[in-house]
């Protein structure tokens, strides 16, 4: 299509100059005639590429036919005129109607991408009149700046009436300000090549127009104009046809524009203003009066100027307050937390440092219980939507100057900026409130909560950090009596039952040697149903403060997970279970296995590898000798990641266990996605003594899928004869648990007599 319309166009040119040159006599009838066919000949082929576009890449072909349609009507009109009257003087009243073509002209440029909002965000209306304005200040800038430089003797204009010099002369400056229009988007307005095209051509085809319009401004006297002089009413008409036919840019609009573009979009209007108002002080200076057509330039420049200027203003207002407003937005992200929109850790601890020292305050610090199930039960979209819930429920419990902040993850605060005697009633207000179930989406879900309570002594110096510290222990210390309470730090500096755990921890375990800050390991045996025989150990740390005194290991296992300590406990179990590995064959009379409990956290880590094969060096046990327990304290990320660890562990000859299988929702896709040796099964899957039919079948279950998948299975939590019976009944070989012996020193250990079962034997160890 695009081809025949470019062979069509070819033609229609050729033809016309041909008949422009050779003929003979009546130039007026030909030129009107051959302006007639190009010009009819561009609308049709800008109407026909209009076709099969959309949006701006139609409208403005439309426009640009439509234009061109009007000109090549009046150009008919002209040639009827020139056949009915030959010898008629050019002064027709029609010659307003060629104005149609530069009012199309102008719509298409304001309608064009490039005139899209600059940096400074404006309406599309505003940016069109700014350029508007720069248009016509450039414009008739240089109209002054040429009027006062060109002789009068120039002008053929002698015996013309004034409504046709008019005529003539506004044609000539559309056309001025029309390009004047294409120089500022090309200049000012980046955008691809293929975009640009069609607006260079069409400030070709005004040039053309243009030089055209001009020499017959100057010839009004002289009647036609020759062949060469009208050439730009051919050339015009057949650029904007060429323009039409070009294709439309691929993607995107160009990049905003730089600043160098930007500062030559400020300054490019004033450029010729100056200039001229060089000139006019120069001849003013050298005696040379204004006329009155300059005077009135002048006065049209300075109300442009002021216009543009106000222009001006308004941008700098509106980018201030862009600017303003942005600053405002990113103050409020660095102080908020973007889920639940309440203060964050940063927010938190500013306003409590300044609250320190001046007034009294509280702080209350809450741990959500268990609420990695819901994120593991109903997906972390889900959570994030009960987190939100959580935070307005909290809002909804303090008053209006208290600060609730959620300081990461499940942890939420609250600075309580009344009197510290409100504390408790708002602590349990909020408890209370947590409790009621939350229904989302059709499903109902219950979140506690565990609650630490802190008040500063009076005169006592804090710092906010200390503060939160203390908060922090006293909510480890309710999550010890039970979760869902509230528990008031009650520590002094001598310690007591809810000291400042992670701070003390910390101190435990930053000189390297753990075992002389309290740390131990005890060992529990894993037994085989059949004979009693013990066949396996394993290791667990556990911690006895200098200050706080013996700490539950549920408890400073979870506070080192949230801290990042837990792989200096880790490493510290493993070093020493090795270290004790000789002990414990002489205990039970041949070399056993020993599992060692890692966190799952750790298996995206690096370091882990490192650590394994270090400990089985430096002590000489067997690779093989060793279980690595994955213990799911937090959520495993990236399974893939961490399976690769795995068989890397397992390269060596370290074999690995799944621990507490079926105590979370995604066991069966890790049992799917790590390569595993052993799973022990979690004590909630064991209890087949009290509900045999229940229980007995989800066991039976999954011994079953291990035994196709060539794994061995662990029972933990036995604590009776019969359960133990029981599970080697439906076929699991090993357990563990307070029936064969509770975690105890290396110097209490003694092998466990059980009477044996019938049973076939599966060995973990040879």
């Amino acid at each position: 299509m695009t081809a025949r319309l470019f062979v069509t166009l070819a033609i229609v040119l050729g033809v016309t100059a041909v008949g422009e040159f050779i003929a003979p006599q009546s130039w007026r009838l030909y030129a009107d005639a051959t302006q007639l066919v190009v010009g009819a000949t561009a609308a049709w082929i800008c109407f026909a590429a209009a076709r099969g576009r959309a949006g701006l890449q139609r409208r403005w072909r439309v426009l640009l036919g439509f234009g061109l349609a009007c000109w090549a009507l009046i150009r008919l009109w002209w040639l009827v005129q020139d056949v009915m009257l030959p010898d008629r003087p050019v002064t027709m009243v029609s010659d307003i109607g060629f104005f149609v073509l530069p009012a199309a002209l102008l719509f298409t440029l304001l309608q064009a991408p490039y005139t899209r909002p600059r940096p400074v965000p404006t309406s599309a209306r505003r940016d069109q009149l700014a350029l508007m304005i720069d248009s016509v200040l450039i414009a008739g800038s240089l109209l002054a700046l040429v009027w006062s430089v060109v002789p009068r003797d120039w002008f053929h204009w002698s015996g013309q009436p004034t409504g046709l010099i008019v005529a003539a002369a506004g044609y000539a400056i559309a056309d001025l300000v029309l390009a004047t229009m294409v120089m500022l988007l090309l200049l000012t307005r980046p955008d691809s090549r293929a975009a640009r095209k069609p607006l260079a051509l069409g400030g070709l085809a005004v040039i053309a127009f243009g030089v055209s319009d001009t020499l017959r401004l100057l010839h009004l006297a002289d009647g036609p104009l020759s062949p060469w002089q009208s050439a730009g009413h051919l050339l015009g008409p057949a650029l904007l046809a060429v323009a039409a036919l070009s294709r439309p840019a691929d993607g995107p609009p160009g990049p905003a524009e730089s600043g160098e573009r930007e500062w030559l979009h400020l300054l490019l209007p004033y450029v010729p203003v100056t200039a001229t108002g060089v000139m006019i002080a120069i001849n003013s200076g050298a005696g040379k009066p204004l006329s009155p057509f300059e005077a009135y330039l002048g006065w049209l420049g300075l109300g442009l100027v002021v216009a543009r200027q106000m222009f001006t203003i308004v941008d700098n207002t509106v980018l201030l307050d862009r600017v303003s407003e942005g600053q405002r937005r990113l103050h409020h992200q660095a102080y908020h937390d973007p889920l639940t929109g309440l203060a964050n850790r940063a927010l938190f601890s500013d306003r409590l440092t300044r609250a320190l020292g001046t007034k009294p305050v509280a702080v209350l610090f809450a741990d959500l219980d268990d609420f990695k199930l819901i994120n593991d039960s109903f997906g972390h979209a889900m959570g994030d939507r009960v987190l939100h819930a959580i935070a307005e429920r909290m809002r909804n419990c303090v008053g209006p100057d208290d600060l609730v902040a959620r300081l990461g993850g499940d942890e939420f605060a609250v600075l309580l900026d009344h009197s510290p005697a409100e504390a408790e009633p708002t602590g349990h207000r909020i408890l209370a409130a947590l409790r009621e179930p939350f229904v989302i989406d059709g499903h109902t879900v219950g979140v506690g909560a565990s609650i630490g309570l802190v008040v500063p002594e009076p005169g006592e110096a804090m710092t906010a950090d200390a503060l939160l510290r203390r908060a922090d222990a006293a909510m480890y210390a309710s999550k010890r009596r039970g979760k869902g309470a509230m528990a008031r730090y009650a520590g002094t500096n001598d310690g007591g039952p809810h000291a400042d755990l992670p701070h003390l921890l910390a101190q435990a375990l930053a000189s390297g040697q753990p075992a002389a800050a309290g740390f131990e390991v005890y060992y529990q045996p894993i037994v085989r149903f059949t004979d009693g025989a013990t066949v396996a150990v394993e290791a667990l740390a556990r911690w006895t403060s200098p200050v706080a005194g013996p700490v539950h290991p549920d408890v400073f296992v979870s506070v080192a997970e949230r801290t990042g300590l837990v792989a200096a406990i880790d490493d510290f179990v493993l070093e020493q279970a090795c270290t004790d590995a000789a002990a414990l064959a002489i205990i039970y009379g041949r070399p056993i296995d020993m599992h060692v409990n890692v966190s799952a956290a750790r298996l995206g880590q690096t370091g882990l590898e490192e650590s394994v094969v270090t400990a089985l060096n430096r002590t000489g046990v067997p690779a093989s000798r060793l279980v690595l327990e994955i213990t799911e304290t937090k959520r495993i990320q990236d399974l893939a990641a961490a399976a690769a660890v795995v068989e890397r562990l397992r390269s060596f000859g370290v074999r690995i266990a799944l621990d507490d299988f079926g105590s979370g929702f995604n066991a069966l896709a890790q049992l799917h996605s790590l390569p595993v040796d052993i799973v022990k099964l979690d004590a909630t899957l064991t209890d087949v003594d009290i509900a045999p039919d229940r229980a007995g079948a989800l066991c039976r279950s999954v011994l079953t899928i291990c035994a196709d998948l060539n794994i061995a299975v662990v029972a933990e939590g036995i604590e009776t004869p019969s359960r133990a019976h029981a599970l080697a009944e439906l076929g699991c070989v090993v357990g563990q648990g307070y029936l064969f012996g509770q975690p105890g020193p290396l110097h209490r250990l003694k092998p466990p007599m059980i009477p044996a079962q019938p049973s076939s034997p599966v060995h973990l160890a040879n």
